[in-house]
């Protein structure tokens, strides 16, 4: 009797200490996981932001080089689509959470930009935007507003030769009666100071960044550092990260070892154009640039 008291006593004391063995393995594992993640969620460090940074034109300014330049920066994560959010109402009454899942997913402290060219000219885009954020930085990449015309009629009729749809010559749509013809909406479009006049109603000019679109295509280093001190980031992007493709005619991407050029329709040759309805057009956009440089407070040297 005596001896299986005492067998059974030290087989008690045999399974408490492999339980306390057990409970301090269990107990270090939760704190090492705790430790990794202090949140207790394995998501809950990348996440879809809103957009710190958004592109908001011009059309055919080079917006899209713009943003797959800022996207060489290890802070910066982009939208890879344009999401034309602000400037179509049936995206905008899709609200709030449908835009933001349009976003990347970052980590804490990378920057969202996102690129819509389309914003800078529409009416609504400014109030809605300052409406989601007053906070949110503005790059506004610009380029002559006469060649930016000619490069938007371009694309225009390289899509409708596509679809095999009629088309109208450039010069029949620009000229009327052997004038200027005011009406011709991509040369409303090159009107920069109008619709700079709307954001400037509500964001102050520190909040905005005008990028050289000539300059970023001719030698992007400069640029891009520029844009780098505007967004507050640490300068990251160097000038190996760039090199002129010749057999393409403009810079293409390098980073960690991998390159990249935009696609063709970049660079695509403009549709004719004589020179004297070149002449009256830039004659033409001389007083609207003038205002314009005087709103930012930079010279361009335009046609």
């Amino acid at each position: 009797m005596f001896w299986t008291l005492f067998l059974a006593l030290i087989l008690l004391l045999l399974l408490q200490a492999q339980l306390l063995v057990c409970l301090h393995e269990l107990r270090a594992s939760l704190t090492s996981v705790t430790s990794a993640n202090p949140s207790g969620t394995s998501n809950a460090s990348t996440l879809q932001r809103l957009p710190g940074a958004i592109i908001i034109g011009v059309r055919k300014g080079g917006t899209r080089a713009l943003l797959e330049m800022l996207n060489l920066h290890p802070d910066v994560e982009v939208a890879k689509n344009e999401i034309h959010y602000f400037n179509l109402d049936e995206n905008f009454q899709k609200g709030l959470d449908w835009y933001r899942a349009q976003m990347p997913i970052t980590l804490p402290g990378q920057l969202t930009v996102e690129k819509t060219p389309g914003y800078f000219t529409a009416p609504l885009a400014p109030k809605r935007i300052w409406a989601t954020n007053p906070a949110v930085k503005l790059l506004l990449i610009i380029r002559d507003p006469a060649e930016r015309l000619v490069s938007d009629y371009t694309q225009v009729l390289h899509n409708r030769i596509q679809q095999n749809k009629p088309y109208q010559p450039l010069e029949e749509l620009l000229l009327s009666q052997e004038h200027i013809n005011p009406k011709y909406k991509a040369l409303q479009r090159s009107f920069y100071y109008q619709h700079l006049a709307r954001w400037l109603e509500l964001f102050p000019r520190e909040q905005m960044h005008i990028v050289d679109g000539e300059a970023l295509i001719q030698n992007p280093f400069p640029e891009l550092q520029k844009a780098e001190k505007f967004l507050e980031l640490p300068p990251r992007i160097k000038p190996d990260n760039f090199y002129f493709n010749v057999t393409k005619g403009f810079y293409c991407l390098l980073s960690a070892g991998h390159d990249k050029c935009l696609d063709e329709s970049k660079g695509r040759p403009h549709a004719p154009l004589s020179s004297e309805a070149f002449q009256k057009l830039c004659r033409y956009l001389r007083v609207p640039n003038q205002i314009f440089f005087r709103m930012v407070g930079q010279r361009f040297d335009w046609c």
